[in-house]
């Protein structure tokens, strides 16, 4: 039973996942963020092409997604399985994760997964907010380069997870908390593995720079 309650998890994600608010705000303005800039439905784009308010809707959205996904699994599992609630958590934010980078009706083309992974670490791991925080912040502001923050950012939060499981400080122990382990590695790759694009580009050195000016009001 226990592999099916991490299904389960998973599949909860995997359906908030397909909320995009980007693409969905787009579309409220006659605008389909896939034929625009980047062509990437996160917050950059939308932010780049649709404007500062629509950038932050799209943040606060794909962060909530995850908080509600986490939020639903919590509500199912904390009374019958208390001693799996916090691993299920974690499987639902990936969940959550999985179905923004991979949504079915988009044919499998969605996000980055970034603010996902943010809402992850909201919901389930705060302890990484801060430092990922402070290094998006620095590494966006120095480099103007919002893809290496962002991969910054995924390999902070693996690394934090092992020091602070290995402190005690997850909440979890023995096979669970390797196996949050694992879920995190995860997490890292698929950020990483979505930014191939700007990694090619950041070697280059002609990755597109963050600019506090959007392309459009």
């Amino acid at each position: 039973m226990s592999i099916i309650y991490r299904l389960i998890s998973l599949a909860i994600g995997y359906i908030c996942g397909h909320f995009l608010t980007g693409f969905f705000y787009g579309k409220t303005q006659n605008v389909d963020l896939r034929n625009v800039g980047s062509g990437n439905v996160g917050t950059t784009n939308t932010y780049r092409n649709l404007g500062p308010k629509a950038g932050v809707l799209t943040l606060l959205g794909d962060v909530l997604k995850v908080v509600l996904s986490v939020g639903v699994v919590w509500l199912i599992f904390h009374n019958s399985q208390p001693q799996m609630t916090k691993l299920l958590m974690y499987y639902a934010g990936l969940g959550t994760i999985l179905g923004h980078n991979f949504p079915t009706f988009m044919k499998f083309k969605g996000g980055k997964g970034i603010a996902c992974t943010g809402g992850l670490m909201v919901a389930v791991c705060p302890i990484c907010v801060p430092i990922c925080l402070a290094i998006f912040l620095i590494t966006v502001a120095l480099t103007r380069y919002v893809s290496l923050g962002s991969i910054l950012v995924c390999i902070s939060f693996f690394i934090q997870i092992l020091v602070f499981g290995q402190m005690g400080m997850l909440g979890l122990d023995g096979a669970q908390l390797y196996e949050v382990y694992v879920l995190a590695a995860v997490v890292m790759l698929l950020g990483v593995a979505r930014h191939h694009a700007n990694i090619g580009r950041l070697i280059k050195g002609t990755e597109n720079k963050f600019s506090f000016i959007p392309e459009k009001q």
